[in-house]
């Protein structure tokens, strides 16, 4: 029986798309930790379990890579981590090397340098079931005699979660005995030279994937090929690709209405009770005016992004999100990026955080850095408050479609500024040392774990609110007070006249000196302020103008007018209409190219190691954002539509 007290550190290793993920999920549960490794900024996650004769194992998940011969930040990690090179981590006791059967001999090189490293090896082959399915005949016997390790087929899905792990962990209990350990073999395919141990590996790949995994079926296509040829196809996989984003943005206005009005409705009733069932005073308004107006005019937004985090991560899972990267590649060559450009771009789209932490996947230098720079210019999740806003005020009344199209319009617009920018950058970031190729793994499509798919959900919608309880309360109980005090005194005009007693506080005076800087944008004060705050959190722009125009309020049947019907009816001093099409035209814009979230430039600075590229970007974005809305608004005047 084996101590119970002992305990043993294997890590996780694999291909992008191979099934890591699932595996790690499956094994550890919700024994799970995620932060990053010592000095680096790459994410680390950790999990721990038992065997069946109660060994603890924690199961470090590394990034996936295709080579041990490092050519990205992520696969740098990797590589240092299983020759104890990671600051503060210790060399693990033993390696899973998670193998995709139907594609074994893309898959094998890599298994062939972990074994060279001379650790305890034991390889997980996974997506047995889509291997028998293609016609490959699987001999796991062969591969374990041949590579001198255990070799356990698994089925890393929803479907299967179960399949193989009693085995995998029992293989786990003595990670250093012979049967498993590469130590005690040959390693045939081992050469001095390292340019001949290249040619040597592909060799022994090739024969070893020949006898290991024999194709009886030569004609089998799988689902997935069949698919590809249309999804791939330069004539249908636009139109569908298009047809999808259509799909997500015409869901967004849809079937997020009814929990919208709902939250809307809840607030509202809060914010009744709050004031029928308190003394009037500078409490009650806060709660009234700052924390209810300010949260509310958030979290009503909370059902559009939750549907947006649904269609990203249901691409992701379904093995779509690489087919529309392969789509992309032809465009994007032309800005001089590449499709793997094109996964951290899309989960920009979600939060320009991880968009640019995705990043360090691209294994050309200077690709990576164009990312980076130019990934704030896909509309996150953070600006869909404000679109779906100044959208509604723009087209009052018209088709989900419609605003659907004007919404992928409006992403479409950050995408093109975003192609154009990487274009100009290329000219100025010096080549690398060594020409890169573009290289996509496409795994086999597969039916989305909806279990594993929620939990994300719910797990970045929590991200969101605890934003929205820390961050977005601290600013509108701020901003309430700023346009509360200084308080008027009895008898002047300004107590009786909330809109003036507005203008006299802290807010009004500070809108008042920048409201010359934002007029030639269509800008009142209020807006201008408004735009400030939001450099603080995008979210913020939509809850600033909450508790503003909450403030002006003359009447409780004002007070409880929607957000959007203030806008609507707000006016400049002279009864001009304060929000007309170009105004509304010229904020989407300015929106669309600002970098209006200041712990974006943090991860800048933390991933490029640099602030002054980092306050360089933020500083050119925003001149760029004023620059085109400018354009926009006067040239709507001088047309006549201002």
């Amino acid at each position: 029986m084996q101590d119970s007290a002992q305990s043993h550190r294997v890590a996780l290793v694999g291909n992008p798309n191979v099934g890591k993920t699932t595996l790690f999920n499956a094994l550890t549960g919700s024994q799970q930790k995620v932060g990053n490794f010592s000095g680096v900024t790459v994410t680390k996650k950790s999990g721990e379990f038992r065997t069946p004769y109660g060994v603890k194992v924690e199961l470090v998940d590394l990034p996936g890579c295709y080579s041990l011969d490092p050519e990205s930040k992520d696969e740098q990690v990797t590589c240092d981590f299983l020759q104890g090179k990671v600051t503060g981590e210790a060399l693990p006791d033993a390696v899973i090397c998670v193998v995709d059967a139907s594609a074994l001999e893309r898959h094998l090189p890599l298994v062939l340098q972990v074994l060279e490293l001379k650790l305890p090896v034991i390889i997980a082959l996974n997506m047995v079931d889509v291997a028998q399915k293609a016609g490959v005949k699987l001999d796991p016997t062969l591969l374990a005699e041949e590579l001198g390790v255990d070799v356990i087929a698994i089925q890393a899905n929803q479907a299967n979660s179960s399949k193989g792990l009693l085995e995998l962990k029992q293989a786990l209990q003595f990670p250093s005995s012979s049967e498993i350990s590469p130590s005690k073999t040959t390693l045939p395919w081992l050469k001095e030279d390292a340019e001949e141990l290249r040619v040597a590996r592909g060799e022994f790949v090739q024969q070893l994937s020949k006898k290991a995994a024999r194709r009886e079926d030569q004609a089998t296509l799988l689902f997935s090929d069949k698919l590809d040829g249309v999804l791939l196809n330069p004539l249908f996989g636009w139109p569908i690709l298009v047809l999808t984003m259509l799909v997500v943005f015409y869901s967004l206005f849809t079937l997020s209405a009814y929990p919208m009005d709902w939250i809307d409705g809840v607030f509202g009733s809060i914010g009744e009770w709050v004031e029928s069932s308190m003394p009037a005073g500078d409490l009650r308004d806060l709660l009234t005016g700052g924390v209810i107006a300010g949260l509310g005019g958030t979290l009503v937004f909370l059902p559009q992004i939750m549907i947006l985090f649904f269609f990203i991560g249901l691409m992701e899972m379904s093995g779509y999100m690489s087919r529309a990267a392969y789509t992309m590649d032809h465009l994007m060559a032309r800005a001089g990026l590449s499709g793997s450009a094109f996964l951290p771009l899309l989960s920009a789209h979600a939060c320009a955080i991880p968009g640019i932490m995705g990043a360090r996947t691209i294994r050309s230098r200077r690709e990576r850095l164009i990312t980076i720079l130019i990934a704030p210019w896909m509309s996150c999740t953070a600006r869909l408050p404000v679109y779906t806003t100044m959208i509604a005020l723009l087209l009052p009344g018209v088709s989900g479609w419609a605003k659907a199209g004007i919404m992928v319009g409006i992403y479409l617009l950050g995408i093109l500024g975003a192609l154009i920018a990487a274009r100009l950058l290329k000219t100025r970031i010096a080549e690398d040392e060594k020409e890169q190729h573009f290289m996509l793994e496409l795994p086999p499509f597969r039916w989305p774990q909806f279990g594993l798919l929620f939990r994300q959900i719910a797990s970045k919608s929590v991200s969101f609110l605890k934003r929205a309880g820390t961050v977005i309360l601290g600013i509108s109980i701020l901003l309430w007070a700023l346009e509360t005090y200084p308080k008027p005194k009895e008898g002047e005009p300004a107590a009786e006249d909330s809109s003036l007693a507005l203008e006299q506080s802290y807010m009004g005076q500070l809108g008042k000196a920048i409201e010359p800087v934002v007029e030639p944008l269509g800008y009142d004060w209020r807006t201008g302020t408004a735009v400030v705050a939001s450099f603080a959190a995008r979210e913020v722009f939509i809850s600033n103008l909450a508790i503003t125009f909450a403030a002006e309020a003359d009447d409780e049947d004002e007070a409880q007018q929607t957000l959007q019907d203030k806008l609507a009816a707000a006016t400049w001093p002279d009864g001009r209409k304060l929000y007309t099409p170009m105004t509304l035209l010229s904020l989407l814009v300015f929106f669309i190219y600002a970098l209006q979230c200041f712990p974006t430039s943090v991860v800048v600075a933390r991933e490029v190691g640099s602030w002054k590229l980092a306050a360089g970007q933020f500083l050119g974005m925003g001149a760029f954002a004023y620059a085109a809305a400018l354009i926009v608004y006067q040239t709507g005047r001088m047309l006549g539509y201002a």
